[in-house]
Parts: structure tokens; C-alpha cells; sequence
């Protein structure tokens, strides 16, 4: 004979069916975790929900990451799944009038593991800079992005807004400084470097008069494509891709791996984490933070490597 939690569960199930029209497969997944939710009720010795409490949800939302003879710890979305059902099955019930509430209401899913950015090294960074032919107008302008990526720690979107008038400027006067509009159009200003200079002046004289001409409507924008026309979000990924290539870079090599770079490598020389917080237009240093998280962990590395007694 049924319990009354399994009863509970099974309405709940056949809600989902007839009232919310869910899909097999969606209805398969809750009925998984929902029978996992009910043998660890069964082990706690409570087989109806008006009798389970707030600490035995978070017990089992415990249990669920915690490896047992029984099963591996679920991942942090599979758990969030598992809980969600739960959430859901006791939202129903209390809904029903087969509860007076939910005890579930209260329990939050795990947070996810906070993944630190990858930022590649100093000599991984230097390889990827010179994996462009620049004997040809494509490895100008490939050199120039990439220069351009690392100088000044841009987003990809705002590398590729730019317009020619936009860095006469700096060419003409190393000590003129870029400006860049972030997300919001909110504007700052980043130095650029002489190497980035450099990349820039060679790809205006010698490679963008070649891609501009191939088009008989001008484009204003500082990188074009091989039509004269602005260079997409989807060249200058393959254009990073191809380079992580030329350079035997094994790790994947995004626009946003040189931001990383870009910010790590100023930690690592010093640099003040307001002034990186201020170059990367983040609006809060707590954004900035995380790139003291990895410098942290390159220091452990170098400390469990280099000294005789670290471990």
C-alpha cells in the first residue's frame, strides 16, 4: 500500500502531465530524483510530507553531494535539478492543502564553484602575438587585433567599434590614450603601448588600404574583413583561434583569455588592483577581485615548486 508521500508524489507527477502539459522526459527526470526524495525521507523513518521538516530537505540537498556506497556526489546542476523537484513537489502539496506549508521554500541550490578566469603566461602571450604573417594585409590586421586585445585588456565588442579617427590620436602622440565604451556606452580611457602602436601604423599603411578598396561603400572602421566592410565578432574569434594554433597554444584562446592576461600579468607585476579595476571598466572592484584569486594560486605553484621544504 502507498504512503501518503508517495501518494503526494504521485498527484504531483500527474499534475505535471495534465495540468502544466510537461514532456516525458521532463516528467521522467522528476520522478527520478522525486523516488531519490523518498527513500531518504524512508531511511529518516517519515512517510508523509506534513512531517518533513526544513532541515530534512537541506539534509538531503546535503546528501545528495556527498559520495556514498549507493551513488557518486551529484554535480552541483544535478542537485539543483533534484532540488528544484522537491521545491516544486512540496509547492503542490502546500498548494493542495496536503501540507499547511512548504518546508522547501527556504533551502537554496549549492552555488556553483567559482571558476577562475584562464589567463595564458607571459611567454604563451608573446608566442600568440607573433603567430601573424605580417608580410601579408590579413597578418597586419590580425597582428593589430591582437596587440590591441593585450595593450589595453578591451572586450572584443569594443576593439571592433572602433574607428580609424578613433586612433589617429594615439599614433600620432605616444603619450595619448584610447578611449573605449564599455557596457552602457560607459567611456574610459586606456594607455596603449608602443608594441600596440606599432601593429597599428604598420596595419593602416600597408594592410588597410589593401582591404579597403574591395568595397565601394568606405567603411570608417579601424578593422575590416577582406570585403572592406567592419570585421565580425566571428572573424576576430577565428582570427584568435588560428593564432592559438600557429602558436602551439594548447589551451582554448578566446578575446576574453587576453582580458585575462591582460589583467593577470599587471597583478603579477604590481600594478594596484583599483588602477586594473579602472582599465577594465568594471563598475565594482569586487569584479576585479577574482583576477587576485589566480595570482594567488601562481604564487602557491611557484612557492610548491621552487622551495625545498613546501610540501
Amino acid at each position: 500500500m502507498a504512503t501518503p508521500a508517495e501518494r503526494a508524489v504521485a498527484g504531483f507527477l500527474d499534475h505535471l502531465v495534465v495540468e502544466r502539459g510537461a514532456s516525458p522526459h521532463t516528467v521522467s527526470g522528476y520522478r527520478r530524483d522525486l523516488n531519490r526524495y523518498l527513500g531518504f525521507l524512508a531511511e529518516r523513518g517519515i512517510d508523509d510530507l506534513s512531517g518533513v521538516a526544513e532541515a530534512d530537505v537541506a539534509a538531503f540537498l546535503a546528501a545528495l553531494q556527498t559520495p556514498s556506497p549507493e551513488h557518486r556526489a551529484l554535480s552541483v546542476p544535478s542537485a539543483t535539478r533534484a532540488l528544484v523537484a522537491v521545491r516544486s513537489l512540496h509547492a503542490f502539496a502546500a498548494g493542495e492543502g496536503i501540507t499547511a506549508d512548504s518546508p522547501a521554500a527556504a533551502v537554496h541550490p549549492p552555488r556553483p564553484l567559482r571558476r577562475l578566469p584562464k589567463a595564458l603566461s607571459i611567454d604563451q602571450v608573446t608566442a600568440l602575438l607573433a603567430a601573424p604573417d605580417v608580410a601579408t594585409p590579413e597578418g597586419l590586421r590580425d597582428a593589430a587585433l591582437l596587440e590591441l586585445l593585450y595593450a589595453t585588456g578591451a572586450r572584443i565588442s569594443e576593439v571592433l567599434d572602433l574607428d580609424v579617427d578613433d586612433v589617429t590620436g594615439v599614433l600620432a602622440d605616444a603619450n595619448a590614450a584610447l578611449r573605449l565604451f564599455g557596457k552602457g556606452r560607459k567611456e574610459r580611457i586606456v594607455p596603449v603601448g608602443s608594441y600596440a602602436r606599432t601593429a597599428l601604423d604598420a596595419w593602416l599603411v600597408r594592410g588597410r588600404p589593401v582591404f579597403a578598396q574591395a568595397s565601394v561603400r568606405p567603411s570608417p572602421a579601424l578593422l575590416l574583413n577582406t570585403r572592406g566592410q567592419r570585421l565580425s565578432r566571428q572573424s576576430a574569434w577565428q582570427v584568435l583561434h588560428r593564432a592559438g594554433e600557429t602558436a602551439g597554444i594548447e589551451a582554448e584562446v578566446s578575446p576574453h583569455t587576453l582580458r585575462h592576461s591582460f589583467a593577470t600579468h599587471l597583478l603579477d607585476g604590481g600594478a594596484d588592483i583599483r588602477v586594473v579595476q579602472e582599465l577594465l571598466g568594471h563598475s565594482s572592484v569586487t569584479t576585479t577581485q577574482i583576477y587576485t584569486l589566480v595570482t594567488a594560486e601562481h604564487l602557491r605553484e611557484v612557492f610548491l615548486a621552487a622551495h625545498p621544504r613546501a610540501r
